[in-house]
């Protein structure tokens, strides 16, 4: 009895100066939500159109992500695919900068022009990506895009664009801010001709997007919680001296003040799309004017 009260116990040794190994979790396998926090599968939030499922908030989506979930079968016949950012005003490390853009996102600029169909009707459409300096519009995105309004008005085919922006790019500077005058008259003469164009915000849409042609659409659409605005909060907060709403320039927000139509989710953007092309067609054929 005293003897087994007395007995010393037995512990297991761990080898000192051995470093412990980590589990390996592949990169790119979960997904934090910015929102909620909560933390998910990537694929699970990717079959749900890059929608938390938790909080309904709405990941960014680059333009070829957008192409896929937004055309038929998401076929896009492609505008201007060579044209390409260079450096008209020989900016300090600007031209550097282009080319690692093109790397890290695969494109050539921040915006995929093209034409395809949507619930079967044919359309010219934009989407515009972050991924390439955070959407900012130089002379390469404002050429596109009026090239695309020109393309609209010539076919008599319904014009969309998903816009998604910083604003001017600083680089090209003054060329850039003449984007803004450019695609705007381009879309004035679109919709006097009797185009119909339905502009989608998504987040962020700013700057000198959110100024000209963003704004401008027949149809003015956003994704739930998408930035939209001008200038940034703590600027306006600065300039104007006064506390802003926590839900400033939220897409509900500028719905509420009569800034947008609708404020659509992604899994019904598609439907809402074709429903608002639907309206204005007649046996699949879109009427000037309608």
């Amino acid at each position: 009895m005293f003897k087994d009260l007395f007995h010393k116990k037995k512990y297991a040794t761990i080898p000192s100066g051995q470093p412990r190994t980590k589990p390996e979790i592949p990169e790119g396998l979960m997904s934090k939500c910015p929102k909620c926090g909560n933390i998910q599968f990537s694929k699970e939030v990717e079959k749900n159109l890059k929608v938390c499922p938790s909080c309904g908030h709405h990941f960014r989506l680059s333009a070829w992500e957008r192409i896929a979930i937004t055309l038929d079968e998401g076929r896009l016949t492609e505008f201007d695919a060579e044209l390409s950012s260079e450096d008209p005003l020989g900016f300090p490390g600007y031209a550097g900068k282009v080319e690692a853009q093109k790397k890290s996102s695969g494109l050539t600029d921040a915006v995929i022009t093209g034409e395809g169909t949507i619930g079967g009707l044919p359309v010219v459409a934009a989407f515009m990506s972050f991924d390439f300096f955070a959407g900012s519009m130089g002379s390469v995105v404002g050429e596109k895009i009026t090239r695309a309004i020109e393309q609209a008005h010539e076919k008599k085919l319904p014009l969309i664009i998903f816009s998604t922006s910083s604003g001017a790019r600083m680089q090209e500077s003054i060329l850039s801010l003449m984007q803004m005058a450019k695609t705007s008259a381009a879309l004035a003469r679109f919709q006097g001709g009797g185009g119909l164009y339905i502009s989608v915000m998504t987040d962020p849409t700013t700057g000198g997007v959110s100024a000209s042609f963003a704004m401008l659409g027949d149809f003015n659409l956003a994704e739930p919680g998408a930035l939209v605005g001008f200038a940034g909060r703590v600027v306006i907060e600065q300039t104007i001296r006064q506390k802003l709403p926590d839900n400033f320039q939220t897409a509900e927000f500028n719905l509420q003040h009569g800034q947008l139509d609708k404020v659509v989710h992604r899994k019904e953007m598609k439907s809402m799309l074709t429903k608002l092309l639907d309206m204005h067609s007649v046996k699949g054929e879109i009427i000037n004017g309608g």
